[in-house]
């Protein structure tokens, strides 16, 4: 039987803590002191979600807490460290990058605007998937890798679709949104590409620096 050649790549914009007053909190306490010390207005704050279709199978791709071992059940394929090394050594420091087949994405009903196609190529899907078992995974909210900007989910989105060769200089959150972290991602990618070369020519821009 002839496989299916049907595929996508989506990206979604959740707003931060769209799910729990915790995190919603805490974001908009983080945007205050960043607008005060930049001298402009507050944003509403995002996390990027990527939905990837290849062959009849959908995977569902992000950075999260990592509430037990039982990684191969969501689609664990890395970890990392949260706020420090050391403390990494605790699960409850702990983040997990999942790259989940048939998984889910908490809110990702909330997201603004729907899903944003980036791509029906299945090579291109492919490369996604390919990518996100290598992903880098410095320590979550730190500047480890000397981007200018700490490492977070959207790091781990932007270095994703850069990676992979998708063009990200027209992708930006909604309306008076940003997105932290995302340029991180996209610095790391360039700096790669810069080292090993790539089979396609990438376009790398900051969103909402």
């Amino acid at each position: 039987m002839e496989t299916s050649r049907t595929a996508a790549v989506e990206l979604y914009w959740i707003p931060l803590g769209a799910g729990g007053h915790f995190v919603r909190f805490n974001g908009r306490v983080f945007e205050a002191i960043q607008a005060a010390r930049r001298h402009r207005s507050r944003c509403d704050l995002y996390h990027a979600g990527l939905v990837v279709e290849l062959e009849g199978d959908r995977y569902t791709i992000e950075l999260t807490p990592s509430p037990d071992a039982d990684g191969a059940s969501r689609g664990v394929v890395a970890t990392g460290a949260v706020g420090s090394c050391r403390a990494g050594r605790l699960r409850v420091f702990r983040y997990e990058v999942r790259c989940w087949r048939g998984g889910s994405i908490p809110d990702l009903g909330d997201a603004v605007g729907g899903p944003r196609r980036l791509s029906s190529d299945p090579m291109c899907a492919r490369r996604v998937l390919d990518a996100a078992v290598i992903v880098p995974t410095p320590v979550w909210g730190r500047d480890e890798l000397k981007t200018g900007e700490m490492w977070n989910s959207n790091s781990v989105t932007a270095w994703l679709l850069a990676t992979a060769g998708l063009m990200t200089d027209h992708l930006e959150p909604p309306p008076r949104g940003r997105a932290p972290g995302w340029h991180a991602g996209l610095e790391v990618a360039r700096r790669s590409a810069d080292v090993h070369g790539h089979p396609k020519a990438l376009e790398f821009t900051a969103i909402g620096g």
